[in-house]
C-alpha cells in the first residue's frame, strides 16, 4: 500500500496525505521518497498552485520511523533503509509551490519540524506536538536548531528542544509556528480554501514570492541540516544502545 495519498480537492490546489495511520503516520524509508516524489511532481506541475501537506487517521505524523532507525543504528536495517531524509528536506527548501500544512492530531519529531519549513500552517484544536530529541538522545533535526528560534525566539525553542515538552495547538499559534488554530476535524478543510485563495492569483506571482522568501534562508537551512546530521551520526549508535529508542516507541500516543 502506498504510504501516502493525493488529492486535488479544488483547482490548483493539491493535497498530499500521509497515509501509514496504523504507526502514526511514521516515516519510513519508502514514505520519505514517496512524500519527495509528490513534492517534486506538484512543483513541475503547472496546474499546481499551492500544496498542502495533512495526515491520515489521528496523527499528522509521528516522524521517524523509530523501528527502522534503531535497525539502522544497530546495523540490522535491509539495504537502503535511511535513505531519504535528505532528499525530502532538499526539495521541501527548493520548492516554489506554496507549501501549507493542515495538522489533524499528533505532530511528533519531524511532524513537528518540517511544520517550520511550511509557508502557513492550521492547526486542529486537538493537535499537539513535540520534538523528543533530547529525550532519545539525537540532536535537533531537520534545520530546527535555526529555524525554531527564528520562529518561536531562543528561549521558547530551548525549551521546546531541551525538555521535549509537548506545544498545544494554542501555544503554536503563540509562539509563530502555526497561523490559525480550527475547530476539531476542520484544519484540512480550512487549509485548502486558504490554498485555494492563492491559486486564485497568477501562479508565476505566488511561486515568485515563495522562491524568493526561501531563498532568503536557503544557505542558512542547508547548513544546520549538515550539522545537524554530523552530530545525529555521532550520537544515534550511543541512543540505541541506551534503549531510548525502543522505550519511546512503546510509550508513544497513538
Amino acid at each position: 500500500m502506498k504510504r501516502i495519498e493525493r488529492e486535488t480537492p479544488t483547482p490548483g490546489v493539491r493535497v498530499i496525505a500521509f497515509n501509514r495511520p496504523e504507526v502514526r503516520n511514521a516515516f519510513d524509508t519508502t514514505m520519505y521518497l514517496e512524500v519527495t516524489q509528490a513534492l517534486v511532481e506538484a512543483d513541475a506541475d503547472p496546474s499546481i498552485c499551492a500544496v498542502v501537506l495533512t495526515g491520515r487517521g489521528t496523527a499528522f505524523t509521528s516522524g521517524q520511523d523509530l523501528a527502522e532507525m534503531a535497525a539502522i543504528a544497530t546495523g540490522t536495517a535491509v539495504e537502503g533503509a535511511g535513505q531519504g531524509f535528505m532528499g525530502l528536506l532538499a526539495a521541501i527548501t527548493e520548492l516554489s509551490v506554496p507549501l501549507l500544512a493542515a495538522v489533524n492530531g499528533v505532530a511528533v519529531g519531524l511532524g513537528f519540524t518540517i511544520l517550520a519549513h511550511c509557508d502557513l500552517v492550521l492547526v486542529d484544536s486537538s493537535a499537539r506536538m513535540r520534538v523528543p530529541f533530547a529525550e532519545l538522545g539525537v540532536p535537533a533535526e531537520a534545520a530546527s536548531s535555526v529555524l525554531f528560534p527564528a520562529r518561536m525566539g531562543w528561549q521558547q525553542a530551548a525549551r521546546i528542544l531541551l525538555t521535549s515538552d509537548w506545544m498545544s495547538a494554542a501555544e503554536s499559534v503563540t509562539y509563530g509556528i502555526a497561523l490559525q488554530e480550527c475547530a476539531p476535524g476542520s484544519s484540512l478543510d480550512e487549509a485548502v480554501a486558504l490554498a485555494a485563495r492563492i491559486a486564485a492569483h497568477p501562479r508565476a506571482a505566488t511561486r515568485a514570492i515563495t522562491s524568493l522568501m526561501r531563498a532568503g534562508r536557503a544557505d542558512v537551512v542547508r547548513a544546520a541540516n549538515q550539522r545537524e546530521q554530523a552530530a545525529f551520526a555521532a550520537l544515534l549508535g550511543q541512543a540505541a544502545g541506551s534503549g531510548a529508542l525502543a522505550d519511546f516507541a512503546a510509550k508513544a500516543p497513538s
